[in-house]
């Protein structure tokens, strides 16, 4: 959590904004049912409230036949202040309710206009009986005149605060939301960033799926927890808090019974955080599991179809999908039963209140206002109950993915650059001095392999499936490191130089291209600005790819698809070593470059790298020995060691190991 949290330091201020925006919006949504309570104690329920005489123009006076009269403030049955002495001879005037008129006795005593404002019907027969005027529609009005004004004011007051949430909460949004997409922005930009840098022995235990995953799914979740669940989570704590103090300030014993049902409500809670979590770790791995399943097998599409294995994969596949859609079954009825019990229990803390406040208020000694904030509190007060207990699930699931996420930016490049590199202007002098390598700990591919390549000098190298040429290519780009010995360009050792400076100064053509989605020109220049479309075209050119690149609707600006599937084999190949060329390295390697490229096809190319390879490094790995005769120096391995060296000539009248696999090929072709 406190490596999360330091995503948040650039945005300080805004998250300090956010959360006294939060307080604001509970201070208002507290403040909302008090309007209205009050606005039921002192206008709606008006009558309640006994009348003094008063002084015309007195503020609050009311017209009553001759005299003026001014509302006494009562609460809870209680006076707020005492009758002024001049007043205690006429006594209170108390408005009642008897059938459908209202009535005005006069001259009462303090306990007289409380009990007949609360009274039964007897009590009220009794008054009406004992000649209390009944006042008409234009009396009423006149008295009630403030009422009308109060109810208004309150109902204006409370627009207002709707507004107020309203706009409050929109401005809070928008801060959070954009907070988080900043955040996330920067979060996938250093895992990709750091993808970048990691070690091809990471990508080849890795599945592209899980990396997906990472980058897309997971950043998302911890999106959510800086946007809502860590700002829900504070707001909620804070208007539970907030809800019990006004609720305890306005009655204590209300307030204890309406948390009566709390201990039950802990316990469901705990229960369901439980639970939740347990379900929401297993969906997330079931989706992990899914999505790498789905990378992969829609990659290698073309092979199940070749071998006619799509039933057997669509019944693997719903397998997979099955055991997601039970994970979500058991995470959605989690909360199937979390949800209602709680509104459940919320119900019952209702008619608790409802049922206590009822007695209270006949009794005297709650007001008809009161009650309703009570029920408005106690109605709202497990929202956030059911919302903390559900955020924290979300909290511990949103934890998780960042976790996920950390563990890739934990990765620890095996590559990594030197703190000095060293200056040298790359000629492609290459030298191997007693080089051993293992992908796996002591499981030697290459062994005590020493040779020297000369600037502009064409080598091959060739032998069996897993004699270790591929490898020799791959550690001249330096994408792995060695155990043992030294890899020099022009007497540096490679770990010694820049590995920007190493790469680029190496062209690589592999036999199986990558061609990204995108146009022609962007898959040869790989979208850098500084190989103009001259460039593009030049390197076309030489290549002999414009012979079919010109003839496409768009030119260099057609569309290719993913992988390049609308292209042929042959033509995917001429665009790769288009973009070897663009790019003017100083040494080429050649991986199987031409094994995908038809008779024809590889005579244009031929032609185009005896041109290329002039005063160019070029080292070449090719099982088809005839593409290699012309090599300056061929280079046999055999089980990770040199057995022979030589031009083809020279190796075939050695009567080698070369000259077998050579006859080998001629009988075979």
């Amino acid at each position: 959590m406190r490596r999360l949290l330091t995503y948040l330091k650039p945005h300080k201020w805004t998250m300090t904004a956010a959360t006294i925006l939060v307080l604001f919006i509970i201070v208002v949504e507290l403040y909302r049912p008090i309007i209205i309570g009050d606005a039921i104690d002192d206008y709606i329920n008006g009558y309640y409230q006994p009348f003094r005489v008063a002084e015309k123009g007195e503020e609050g006076a009311v017209p009553y036949g001759d005299l003026w009269l001014s509302r006494v403030e009562r609460q809870s049955g209680q006076f707020q202040g005492s009758l002024p002495e001049r007043d205690q001879l006429s006594g209170y005037y108390q408005l009642f309710l008897y059938g459908d008129r209202y009535y005005m006795a006069e001259g009462l005593t303090a306990e007289e206009s409380l009990a007949l404002a609360e009274g039964g019907t007897e009590l009220v027969q009794s008054y009406v009986d004992a000649g209390a005027p009944c006042l008409d529609r234009e009396q009423l009005k006149a008295l009630r005149r403030y009422d009308f004004t109060g109810i208004l004011y309150a109902a204006g007051l409370y627009l207002l605060m709707m507004l107020l949430g309203f706009g409050l909460n929109a401005v809070d949004t928008w801060m959070l939301q954009k907070m988080g997409q900043n955040i996330i922005f920067r979060m996938r930009e250093q895992v990709f960033s750091h993808i970048h840098s990691l070690s091809l022995s990471f990508f080849n235990t890795t599945p592209v799926g899980k990396l997906v995953t990472r980058v897309s799914n997971d950043t998302e979740a911890v999106n959510e927890l800086f946007t809502t669940i860590l700002v829900r989570l504070f707001k909620n704590v804070v208007k539970i808090l907030g809800y019990a103090v006004v609720m305890l300030s306005i009655s204590v014993r209300m307030t204890l019974v309406s948390f009566a049902l709390l201990p039950v409500v802990g316990v469901l809670t705990f229960v369901f955080r439980f639970y939740s979590r347990k379900a929401y770790k297993i969906t997330r791995n079931k989706i992990t599991e899914l999505n790498t399943f789905l990378s992969e097998h829609i990659s290698g599409m073309r092979l199940i179809q070749v071998f006619v294995r799509e039933q057997e994969k669509y019944e693997e596949f719903e397998c997979k999908s099955q055991e997601l859609f039970r994970a979500n079954w058991r995470e959605v009825m989690t909360f199937a039963i979390f949800r209602p019990s709680i509104y459940f229990l919320s119900i019952v803390a209702m008619v608790i209140v409802i049922g206590t406040g009822s007695y209270s208020v006949l009794g005297g000694s709650l007001s008809l206002g009161t009650l309703f904030i009570f029920i408005t509190y106690i109605s709202s007060f497990f929202e956030p109950i059911q919302e903390l207990a559900e955020q924290f699930g979300t909290l511990q699931s949103s934890l998780a993915s960042a976790e996920k996420v950390f563990s890739i930016l934990d990765e620890e490049p095996q590559i990594v650059n030197p703190p000095a590199p060293l200056p040298v202007d790359i000629q492609g002098r290459i030298e191997f001095k007693h080089v051993w390598f293992a992908y796996e700990k002591e499981d030697y591919i290459l062994k005590d392999v020493s040779f020297v390549i000369h600037p502009g000098e064409k080598v091959a190298f060739v032998g069996a499936t897993g004699a270790g040429k591929t490898s020799i290519l791959n550690l001249i780009g330096r994408y792995f490191d060695i155990q043992k010995g030294e890899i020099l360009i022009d007497g540096v050792d490679i770990r010694q130089i820049d590995k920007a400076k190493l790469r680029r100064a190496i062209g690589q053509v592999q036999q199986d291209v990558f061609l990204f989605t995108g146009d022609i020109k962007g898959n040869i220049s790989l979208d850098n600005e500084a190989i103009s479309r001259e460039d593009v075209i030049r390197a076309a050119r030489t290549v002999h790819a414009d012979t079919f690149i010109e003839k496409m609707p768009g030119t260099y600006d057609a569309p290719v698809t993913e992988r390049g599937s609308t292209l042929s084999a042959g033509q995917r190949q001429l665009i790769s070593f288009a973009r070897t060329l663009a790019y003017e390295p100083r040494i080429l390697v050649l991986d199987e470059a031409t094994a995908n490229i038809d008779t024809e096809t590889e005579s244009l190319i031929t032609q185009a790298l005896a041109a290329l390879m002039q005063d160019r490094t070029t080292i070449m790995v090719a099982h088809r020995l005839s593409t290699i005769q012309h090599a300056d120096k061929i280079i046999v391995l055999h089980h990770g060691r040199i057995r022979e060296s030589g031009s083809h000539q020279e190796l075939l009248a050695q009567e080698g190991l070369y000259k077998k696999l050579y006859d080998l090929q001629l009988v075979q072709e």
